[in-house]
């Protein structure tokens, strides 16, 4: 299964998707998952390629959970740790934004980071998993995220939740795919800025496998429908500036681009006195 989320006219609707001669194209129209019941489905549906789709972010999530330094050489960059057990934090779903979305650089940081990320979406809900259970059975499939992060922010809070939660700073998709098998076989993580290499590498890498992560997080958290997972980013992050692009790639589920952008300051004053 391989489906996108995109917006026709007023209206969301989900569809599945095939690969066409490299190209991904949505194929048959689908019926909204039941944690996204503002989507509908769309009744004149046709099959084109996803490039001439406005593509929305393919989860509707109660909560984005993510893991910190869950790559060595990511921890050791930043002259951190490695940790001893998953380091979780949350970013809210007000974060969340589309493929092809412009991130919003904010006036109260100087630096901002991008951090490529394969993420689990949960499919069913789960608590408490047992240490013989079959995880795979709880996971809908993959996606990428950018785990955008405000890092001066990140480090002056000593807590992450301001510098990686504005508006934008987790841009998702373009599709959620379980044609892919992390726990069996390693998917690499590709970053790009303005089309240079800044970030590869392997999930056989990763410091907590995704099998251990939910075991870890559903032992004090319930996982829902819908959730989302980013599982850690690879080595190689940096600073962006206005207008720079990003690209994060991972066989089988296509390519996350983004643009950023500077967030213009405007103050309730200024823009009651606009509308």
């Amino acid at each position: 299964m391989r489906y996108c989320k995109y917006q026709s006219g007023l209206n969301a609707h989900y569809a599945q998707i095939e690969d066409r001669d490299g190209i991904l194209h949505t194929t048959a129209p689908m019926a909204p998952p039941e944690e996204d019941p503002t989507a509908l489905p769309d009744p004149h549906f046709t099959p084109q390629p996803l490039s001439s789709l406005q593509l929305l972010a393919p989860v509707n999530p109660s909560k984005i959970l993510c893991i910190g330094r869950n790559y060595r050489d990511h921890a050791t960059e930043l002259g951190n740790d490695i940790p001893i057990e998953p380091l979780l934090f949350l970013k809210p779903p007000s974060s969340l934004l589309a493929p092809g979305g412009t991130i919003l650089m904010p006036t109260l940081s100087q630096r901002v980071d991008y951090e490529g990320e394969l993420a689990i979406v949960i499919g069913k809900r789960c608590r408490n998993l047992g240490p013989e259970e079959d995880v795979r059975l709880y996971i809908r499939g993959y996606t990428i995220v950018n785990d955008v992060t405000a890092r001066d922010i990140q480090k002056s809070d000593g807590q992450w939740t301001r510098g990686k939660g504005f508006d934008t700073f987790c841009p998702t998709g373009p599709i959620v795919s379980n044609a892919i098998d992390p726990t069996e076989m390693p998917v690499t993580v590709t970053t790009r800025l303005n089309g240079t290499l800044k970030q590869h590498a392997s999930t056989a890498d990763l410091i907590f496998s995704i099998p251990h992560l939910l075991r870890y997080i559903t032992a004090a958290i319930t996982l829902m429908p819908g959730d989302l997972i980013p599982t850690g980013t690879p080595a190689g992050v940096g600073p962006v500036q206005s207008g720079d692009r990003i690209e994060v790639e991972i066989p089988g589920l296509s390519i996350l681009s983004n643009q950023f952008a500077a967030q213009e300051h405007v103050s309730p004053n200024t823009r009651s006195q606009r509308t």
